[in-house]
């Protein structure tokens, strides 16, 4: 039964019928608040307060507190928000489903009935993680790679059809449909919801298990990316508990000049943000800029939101956002619904700055905006087109976080691998048109297209040095793409359709050749990979591919065509073809070409007949693939999914917290150390712990597949936490040039011995010692992966000390039962002197756990002083403290379950 909570439940039109909602203009005159003015972000949220107040998790206090939001209050109460429903992709999605199977099992063994743990909201899981770039430049790749994509994946796929039978509320994407944010948009989206019991419709809102997810605000939708651990109690009724945000308006105003792109546009808002330290703050966007960009142009703009920083960067529903919806397929109902329901909450249209009080407004001129890559190790680091040569150039040799500390000299080396194929710094090894990002966006996948007619009718080629790929957010790509005949010109310059799903954007780049690989790593060569992707930090495309640029598909070509970052496309030709020196200029398609060919990416017959296929003809591979069934798992033996530790000895009672005493330092790290660092996704070494462990289950090298497929098994992921081959721990000295080594190796302090950070953390384990990790600014940066915190916790470390951290990460942290600590004023690991060499205390959590706290870090060092440090406890609000208390998030939500 619906609750009317200040007489809120209203009516409003539907054309010629009459439906419910809970209206918030009607919530502002009960409170005598001005609703109007709080931005649309804001709103949105408050509807769900409003409309899921049941007085126990979800008060009428909560409403009153949102519905008096201001914009630059101290931020100290938090939001209980309900979400509509749940993505998730495959990588993140297995272990989640993981985890809700072992809580079945426990359910199962505590005499309860396992359908207590059943999801009640709706979840999308969209198979798009696994597939890998094995084959690439021929018609026949894409098949290929599916195939060897279902060998590798046979028991993760089992146990996800084993998840479709087993909850009401599961459901899957097949592989092989595209990714996960572009089918969100293109399909699972349909702009309200309609409780038919009630008559009640209410606005989509969702969260994910990517941090992409963002994308979705492209169409006017609140939601934004958690760890898996935090959609698992979404998904199983609890309320996301967020600390009421910030708000910034970004307006932009004038439009984009000719030439520009939408991947232009996000690589300098990217940067614009980073620089406004928008990190754990909602943004919104509006002004007269804003209602000139399509909603593609928007939902790219949404979807790299965790790049510069921002929970969400939400754009208002207006008439671009139905177009978009009539020219995608959804009905006329669902549009009509959709329409009037955002007209009578007063929320349609782009609003004006002066309207709305935002904590902070920042502008951006469109016409500003100039061509650009981002790179190379992060996409905040903007660089304009023309300076693109000379900024490698400058790095090459820079000694600095982002330089490669390399002789100038050796720029102009030139070597052969044993193929007989010319390589020197520089060159570009990898160029791949991916992501849902870009490939979501017909106007520079078209844009594309006619560079690649123009660039094979001048006569050019790409060097046989560059592995080139195409994979599509979605197979609507495809089909416009043949349908204005310019697919055929993509495939003569080899940028085949390999794949539809993440790839080369996610490090599922397939590997070089062994001669390339080897030439690279025996004359320690900077070589570079191109991508249209949302990130490029470092090992993430190819562990041997050191510089790595975020750029437009049609950039993406260019470059492809160039074969090199030593080659200044504003003032060098692209390349020589039939008739002598090409110039990019002769190439760029004008905006009239692409706008002459825009009205074939959107045919709402095309988008319906796609995705009704999942059900319909989800593929021969698919149809194969036989699940268990049941409402419990029976937990096999399998090298890719186990039953997790996480419950082990689980009680109905929590057991006291740990105290953290003569603690040990695991590793020490520096600045913007990322859940690629922590966790990554990639190719698993055959000597890692991890390569280790799977050769002795007998799996061969060829079949270790990632570490982004094996996530639904603890003890491969264990082993590959801090395991990335970039991460650099300080405990470990520096060589004589000042050089750090790179990998997943630290000191064993008790012994001085160097081993990988999993056998220490195993010694330590044993020996019943806890262990900390000390980072710098940024923590956690990147990724949602929850594997970056569970993977931590299982390796015995108690807190994290850091200087910032990523919002996801710290809230995964805290769900795992790990504490968060953050420094205080300039305090670091250096001005500490911290060195691993010590035994450290915390203190100040024996009388209780208060959010926000102040505890104590007590350093031992090795001469027999001591040294108290003031920490800041990042566990941020009472229910986190709850979470924590309970030993993270799933033995909280659990407990709830079957006491119920």
């Amino acid at each position: 039964m619906s609750n009317n909570t200040f007489s809120c439940l209203k009516k409003f039109k539907i054309g010629n019928k009459i439906a419910n909602f809970y209206s918030l203009p009607a919530l502002g005159e009960a409170l005598g608040v001005d609703i109007s003015r709080l931005p649309i972000s804001i709103r949105i949220v408050l509807e769900s307060v409003l409309r899921n107040c049941d007085g126990k998790k979800v008060t009428e206090e909560h409403v009153r507190q949102l519905a008096n939001w201001k914009p630059n209050a101290k931020r100290e109460s938090e939001v209980p928000f309900v979400v509509s429903r749940v993505v998730l992709q495959d990588f993140t999605g297995v272990p989640l489903l993981v985890d809700i199977a072992a809580m079945r099992s426990v359910a199962q063994k505590e005499g309860k009935d396992p359908k207590r743990i059943e999801p009640m909201v709706p979840v999308d899981l969209v198979v798009d993680h696994s597939v890998m770039i094995d084959y690439f430049g021929t018609k026949t790749a894409l098949g290929q790679n599916m195939k060897l994509e279902f060998h590798r994946n046979q028991e993760r796929y089992k146990f996800l059809k084993w998840g479709m039978q087993a909850f009401d509320t599961f459901g899957v994407v097949p592989p092989g449909f595209g990714i996960v944010h572009q089918v969100n948009l293109e399909h699972l989206a349909r702009g309200v919801h309609h409780d038919t019991l009630n008559n009640i419709y209410y606005p989509d809102t969702l969260v994910g298990t990517d941090s992409h997810t963002t994308m979705i605000n492209g169409i006017g939708v609140v939601g934004w990316g958690v760890g898996g651990i935090e959609a698992e109690a979404g998904m199983l009724g609890q309320p996301l508990y967020i600390l009421t945000p910030d708000v910034v308006g970004v307006e932009l105003t004038g439009e984009l000049r000719g030439g520009v792109t939408a991947t232009d546009l996000v690589l300098t808002i990217t940067e614009l943000l980073r620089k406004e330290k928008v990190v754990g703050k909602f943004i919104e966007y509006c002004g007269s800029g804003t209602s000139s960009l399509s909603v593609t142009d928007r939902a790219t703009i949404g979807n790299m939101s965790p790049e510069y920083g921002a929970t969400m960067g939400l754009f208002p529903v207006d008439d671009r956002t139905i177009e978009y919806f009539k020219g995608t397929g959804r009905t006329d109902s669902e549009i009509e619904a959709f329409k009037a329901y955002f007209k009578a909450q007063g929320m349609f249209g782009v609003p004006k700055v002066k309207n709305i009080d935002y904590t902070k407004v920042v502008t951006l001129d469109l016409s500003t905006v100039t061509p650009s890559l981002a790179g190379p190790k992060r996409p905040q680091d903007r660089i304009e087109l023309g300076d693109a040569k000379k900024t490698f150039t400058r790095l090459f040799s820079e000694q600095s976080a982002n330089g490669f500390n390399q002789p100038h000299a050796r720029l102009s080396e030139t070597f052969t691998t044993r193929g007989g194929l010319k390589i020197k710094n520089g060159d570009i090894v990898i160029a791949a048109i991916t992501s849902c990002t870009n490939t979501s966006n017909p106007s520079v996948m078209l844009a594309a297209g006619l560079m690649a007619k123009k660039a094979v009718e001048a006569g050019l080629k790409v060097p046989k040095l560059v592995k080139t790929s195409m994979a599509p957010g979605s197979r609507v790509v495809t089909e416009y793409l043949v349908k204005t005949g310019l697919l055929p010109y993509l495939e003569k310059l080899g940028f085949n359709v390999a794949a539809y799903g993440c790839t080369t954007c996610i490090g599922n780049s397939g590997d070089l050749t062994a001669d390339v690989n080897e030439a690279i790593a025996q004359n320690n060569l900077v070589c570079a990979a191109v991508l249209s992707g949302n990130r490029n930090f470092e090992a993430r495309i190819h562990p041997n591919i050191k510089a790595n640029f975020l750029a437009s598909p049609p950039l993406v070509l260019a470059y492809a065509l160039a074969g090199t970052m030593q080659r200044d496309l504003m003032t060098e030709p692209v390349g020589k073809g039939t008739k002598g020196d090409v110039w990019l200029g002769d190439i760029w398609p004008s905006n009239a070409e692409v706008q002459a060919l825009l009205g074939t990416a959107l045919d709402p017959n095309v988008f319906r007949s796609n995705y009704s296929q999942i059900k319909s003809n989800p593929g021969r591979l698919w149809k194969d693939i036989e699940g268990v069934s049941g409402d419990v798992y029976n937990w096999p033996t399998s090298t890719y999914i186990a039953e997790p530790p996480f419950f082990a000895g689980f009680g109905m009672t929590p057991p006291p917290i740990p105290a953290v005493h003569n603690a040990r330092a695991l590793a020490i790290f520096g600045n913007s150390v990322t859940t690629d660092h922590i966790s990554p996704a990639g190719a698993i070494k055959e000597s890692s712990p991890a390569g280790v462990w799977l050769k002795a289950h007998g799996v061969e090298k060829q079949d270790f597949n990632s570490y982004g497929s094996r996530r639904g098994n603890h003890d491969v992921m264990m082993r590959g936490t801090f395991a990335n081959v970039r991460i650099k721990n300080l405990m470990i000295p520096p060589d004589a040039d000042g050089s750090r080594f790179e990998g997943g190796e630290t000191l064993y302090q008790p012994t001085g011995e160097r081993m990988s950070i999993f056998d220490a953390a195993m010694k330590y384990i044993e020996a019943d010692t806890p262990c900390v990790i000390f980072g710098g600014e940024e923590y956690g940066t990147g990724s949602s992966r929850d594997w970056a915190a569970k993977g931590t916790q299982l390796l015995g470390v108690r807190a994290v000390i850091a200087r910032s951290y990523e919002r996801i990460h710290r809230s995964n942290l805290v769900g795992m039962g790990v504490l968060p600590l953050q420094f205080k004023g300039n305090d670091t690991t250096d001005s500490l002197g911290i060195t691993g060499e010590e035994t450290y205390d915390i203190s100040g959590l024996e009388n209780g756990v208060k959010a926000q706290q102040d505890v104590t870090l007590t350093i031992h060092h090795k001469d027999g002083t001591s040294q108290e440090v003031p920490l800041l406890l990042r566990i941020d609000t009472s229910t986190e403290v709850d979470y924590y208390e309970h030993g993270g998030i799933l033995p909280y939500v659990l407990r709830e379950l079957l006491a119920a």
